[in-house]
């Protein structure tokens, strides 16, 4: 007999999003499965910073807030509580979780899910032939000089679901994909097996649409003005069928929109290839097929899975040195020749360029002529600072750049005073074989058992050859791409990616033509020189762009001043463009 759909509830998209969230989704409607995801990239190097400081850390410590809002209610009603909130030490999480449960006087059978951490284990892996090598820049990590503080094996959802068969009402993990705490409560649910790969794909897309929260249902929208209902957007659901269809939603009287523009957006978020590869299969986001299902109710479906491969990504940190900006406000005219100034000056005072591994200047404009207010005749002249010696980078130079206050451009003055040096860090992806990773479940017997790889795997098929259509004549409006495409953006690591897609089957026919890899470089100056890969995902009327290296060695590294690419495709969205004008509303095609 085929079981109703699994009603998974998301509560945070981040370390740090909104508390009130669990209490709100567990209070707002019926739910099966409570979830959470605290764990972007950063957040390891942030957790690992933590657990220096208290070895008992190393966790999300606001999903102990948030369980302890609703952990009766869940009792009580039968709602699971499933979190990668564990980070570095899903262990001691899983203490503190039994901690709090005894001070409220409730009794919850809780489960945890590592083997994840590989830190103590690298030189043994590359003793045993494997390289480590970076992702996108090919280098072994024994040839980089440097030193991991994290390392971290992204781990799939059937660890999760052998928790939940072993009767768990709350489940903690370390590193698993973002995917997986959606994947392993389907999969319990529905009693999949290992090689359901069209179902948990399903759930793969499912997961991934949910997992930054609001980011589904309204948030970060780019046809914001659809957004009709303006409160702060309800968290999303995701109703998972047994074959892996699903319906995203919000409970009822919440904010923001669910729409297949919503959920689309969030489909193409983060993402490269149309082959999202996972730990537990391989899930082909150009199979995905969005219809409405009723008022803020989107159905997915026709998602096709294949076998993941044999190895696993694992995100390893280490520590970059020390890093500092001060940045100096430029103001009225002549703004290019004050920068100028400026940077010699000041190249100067700190004794070259050289003296750091690193100075950047930037000139970030945002002056207008004969500006109405002082504001709006200003420009930034950003200045970073890296290197490994903390002590240059610091308050030497900060207090430095304030010896152009008398004797520099006019006008000058800076954004803060003097500031102190802080540590950054980088992000290495890397690849290795599932086989040197042990994937361990403690149930809430106090066992711990093994959870093994797939046992089907293959390499992912390559990309779909795709001809792209010749370009429409016909009249055209020099307008902002954003007039008839919508973009939603964001990091993975050094890259970004833009997933840009349309409403109608022309607009889409046309942004195939027009939106070429070439034409891309051509609207952001600053990817000129880069590598740019470009995908296709005809059923979601989208094309997917990467850009490589443009965040440099992440955000923790980056000197950008959106270090996580967030508003890269709201300025690609900005560019003008020549649109045919039979694809713009009446009243504008003449104008």
């Amino acid at each position: 007999m085929t079981r109703a759909p699994v009603r998974i509830g998301n509560c945070s998209g981040f370390y740090g999003d909104r508390i009130a969230a669990a209490r709100e989704m567990v209070d707002g409607g019926p739910i099966d499965v409570l979830t959470g995801d605290y764990l972007a990239e950063l957040t390891m190097l942030i957790l690992y910073k933590a657990r220096q400081k208290d070895p008992a850390g190393g966790y999300a410590k606001t999903f102990l807030t948030q369980v302890e809002h609703v952990l009766g209610s869940c009792l009580d009603r039968g709602i699971k509580i499933v979190s990668n909130a564990g980070g570095l030490n899903p262990a001691g999480l899983a203490t503190d979780l039994a901690a709090l449960a005894e001070r409220l006087g409730l009794s919850p059978r809780i489960a945890y899910v590592h083997g994840d951490d590989l830190i103590g284990r690298l030189d043994d892996i590359q003793a045993a032939g494997h390289s480590l090598a970076h992702l996108d820049t090919g280098v072994a990590l024994a040839d980089a000089g440097v030193d991991p503080v994290s390392a971290n094996a992204y781990l799939g959802g059937w660890g999760i679901t052998e928790a939940l068969r072993a009767e768990a009402d709350i489940v903690v993990t370390g590193r698993v994909t973002d995917a997986s705490v959606v994947v392993g409560p389907a999969a319990w649910w529905h009693g999949w097996e290992r090689t359901d790969f069209d179902a948990v794909a399903g759930a793969m897309a499912a997961g991934h649409v949910i997992e930054c929260g609001p980011q589904a249902t309204g948030g970060n929208y780019s046809f914001f003005e659809e957004v009709t209902d303006r409160r702060y957007p309800g968290f999303p659901v995701a109703e998972v069928a047994a074959d892996g269809s699903s319906v995203i939603t919000k409970h009822a009287d919440t904010g923001g929109l669910v729409s297949p523009g919503t959920v689309t957006a969030q489909l193409l978020y983060e993402i490269g290839e149309p082959a999202y590869p996972g730990p537990d299969a391989v899930a082909h986001f150009d199979s995905l097929r969005l219809t409405q299902d009723g008022e803020h109710r989107v159905r997915i479906s026709g998602a096709r899975g294949s076998a993941p491969t044999d190895r696993l990504k694992v995100a390893l940190n280490y520590e970059g040195g020390y890093r500092n900006t001060m940045t100096l406000v430029l103001t009225g005219t002549k703004i290019e020749e004050k920068a100028a100034w400026a940077s010699e000056q000041l190249t100067e005072l700190l004794g070259g360029a050289d003296r750091f591994e690193e100075l950047d200047i930037q000139l970030l404009r945002f002056d207008h002529p004969d500006a109405p207010t002082n504001a709006q005749a200003t420009a930034h002249l950003r200045v970073t600072v890296k290197d490994p010696d903390r002590r240059k980078v610091g308050r030497a130079f900060s207090n430095t750049t304030m010896e152009l206050a008398l004797g520099g451009y006019p006008g000058f003055h800076t954004t803060t005073p003097p500031s102190a040096e802080s540590a950054f860090g980088v992000y290495w992806p890397t690849l290795v074989p599932a086989a040197q990773v042990q994937h361990l479940v403690t149930l809430p017997d106090g066992s711990t058992k093994p959870v093994p790889h797939s046992p089907l795997t293959a390499e992912i098929p390559a990309p779909a050859e795709l001809v792209t259509p010749a370009p429409t004549g016909g009249p055209t409006r020099r307008l902002p791409l954003g007039e008839i495409a919508a973009a939603r953006s964001g990091d993975k690591g050094g890259n970004a990616n833009i997933g840009v897609w349309t409403r109608t089957d022309a607009e889409y026919e046309w942004l195939r033509a027009h939106l070429t890899v070439e034409r891309v470089r051509e609207l952001i100056p600053e990817a000129a020189e880069l590598e740019i890969r470009r995908f296709d995902l005809p059923n979601l009327r989208a094309l997917n762009f990467v850009v490589v290296g443009i965040l440099d060695a992440g955000v923790a590294s980056t000197t950008r001043p959106d270090p996580q690419a967030k508003g890269l495709g709201e300025y690609l969205r900005s560019r003008l463009v020549d649109i045919p004008a039979t694809l713009l509303p009446e009243p504008e095609r003449h104008s």
